[in-house]
């Protein structure tokens, strides 16, 4: 199998080498910008299945698919905003949120395997996937969400909620008023719940409230510490691989 890694955070790259080869999978190319890409599939021989990050240092990565007419089959590693992971999902192999999971990349490649006698199916048409990045698609998120209280059901409004977090297996979340409430459903359910605008996924345990956030400030490894209006169970710290598209998010 020919497979190539597309990502311009080197570390992120080289982390998701180290986990392909623990399948047996050997990557021949890691490239890190579109214009790396361009010059590279214009002189080699297109492979079998790409790793593609989204947003590269020097443009959006499906500026290359606009030049060149690739036919590769393709796995999104993304940490894009939700409503593109949802039509992404629709046209490619697979997508990998980062920080990329182990055991989600490990399905990623079963399916890739599982479809490679039908590669014409996973050809992705750039062009529609431009446009659904200018125009996303209209959607409703959740408004409220019901908690059961002793034998009884409470709506929490969505601008009443700091954060949302995982702990000791549950899903729980934290209301402004510093009550902590358990929840029927899971951190990836809660992926496609949520407005993107409104709450961004800092590492694999939480979603922060943009509107909760009472400060910010420099934590060890290049990561960020986020302080919260009420919560204070635990350390909120924003994962490395996240800090660039965290940043970005708090400035859209």
């Amino acid at each position: 199998m020919h497979v190539i890694i597309i990502e311009d955070e080197k570390p992120s790259a080289r982390r998701l080498n180290r986990m392909l080869e623990k399948q047996n999978i050997v990557v021949q190319t890691m490239l890190h910008s579109v214009e790396t890409a361009l010059q590279w599939f214009e002189n080699n021989n297109h492979p079998d299945l790409i790793f593609l990050d989204i947003q590269l240092s020097d443009g959006l990565s499906f500026e290359i698919f606009e030049t060149i007419n690739i036919k590769s089959a393709v796995i999104f590693t993304t940490a894009y905003d939700e409503y593109a992971l949802q039509a992404f999902k629709l046209n490619s192999i697979d997508y990998l949120l980062k920080p990329i999971d182990e055991d989600e990349l490990t399905l990623a490649v079963k399916k890739y395997r599982e479809r490679i006698p039908d590669k014409k199916s996973v050809v992705l048409d750039f062009n529609d996937i431009k446009e659904l990045l200018v125009n996303p698609i209209d959607r409703e998120y959740k408004k409220r969400f019901s908690v059961k209280v002793g034998q009884h059901l409470k709506l929490i409004a969505v601008s009443d909620i700091e954060c949302f977090y995982s702990m000791n297996k549950g899903t729980y979340l934290h209301t402004n008023n510093g009550r902590n409430y358990l929840l029927d459903t899971t951190l990836e359910q809660l992926e496609h719940e949520l407005e993107p605008e409104l709450f961004f996924r800092i590492n694999r345990k939480f979603f922060v409230n943009i509107n909760a956030i009472n400060d910010m400030v420099s934590y060890t490894n290049s990561r960020l510490e986020i302080k919260l209006n009420s919560f204070a169970d635990q350390q909120v710290i924003v994962a490395r691989e996240r800090v660039k598209d965290f940043k970005a998010w708090l400035e859209a």
